[in-house]
């Protein structure tokens, strides 16, 4: 089955920028350089790449920030993708313990953090949407994250699938998206990386741009094909 004559997909990206014990965070390296990176490598066809954004690492104090480019990717003319169906947001985070790629099928509505996030906030046991019920809810991203991953491995990534993405700002951004992905019929994937002394930074810029084209297919075609 091919993609011809189907509206493209479009994928915006975003990292994180340092943090407590993480003075130079891998996925700003890799968000900021994405483009670049896949103007030369050659766009999979069927995708547009979209806005690349680091973020601060803060929980609370970041949410208006983080809406504001959720949003934006919903108005934005300059989309090639004709319907919220059609938009991806993968969020990068690392894990500074983490040998491998991680991908996340959750997020969680809690907010429980073990340091100050950068903006000195360290919340306990509080939810991260309080409207959208306690701590214990969940929310799943729809895209396949099994084949995801089993397609990924295919390639001969170190990658796992993951039911946990903490109860740092990790998780907070994942909820917010997730929920947002909800409210507006977009698509939305959290991937957790290793730090570049675990897995060199070329083939991380490798993995992401598998995970770009690997991803578009779950919209694309259905799971049994990846």
């Amino acid at each position: 089955m091919g993609s011809e004559g189907l509206p493209a997909v479009t994928i915006h990206v975003t990292g994180f920028k340092k943090f407590h014990g993480v003075a130079e965070n891998p996925t700003e390296t890799i968000v900021s350089n994405l483009k670049e990176y896949m103007k030369k490598k050659g766009m999979p066809k069927g995708m547009v790449l979209g806005s690349c954004s680091v973020l601060e690492a803060a929980g609370q104090g970041g949410v208006s920030p983080l809406y504001q480019i959720l949003q934006s990717a919903i108005n934005s003319k300059d989309s090639e993708s004709s319907s919220p169906g059609r938009i991806i947001w993968l969020h990068l985070g690392v894990n500074s313990g983490a040998t491998r790629f991680a991908i996340e099928h959750q997020a969680v509505n809690e907010a429980t953090f073990r340091c100050p996030d950068e903006m000195g906030w360290k919340p306990q046991k509080v939810p991260i949407i309080p409207s959208d019920g306690g701590i214990s809810r969940v929310r799943e991203t729809t895209l396949p994250v099994e084949e995801i991953t089993k397609s990924l491995a295919k390639k001969g990534y170190e990658v796992t699938t993951s039911n946990d993405a903490g109860r740092f700002v990790c998780n907070y951004v994942y909820y917010h998206s997730l929920w947002f992905a909800e409210q507006n019929g977009t698509k939305s994937l959290f991937v957790h990386v290793p730090l570049f002394l675990t897995i060199d930074e070329d083939t991380q810029m490798q993995f992401a741009a598998s995970l770009l084209e690997i991803s578009i297919l779950g919209v694309l075609f259905l799971p049994s094909v990846l």
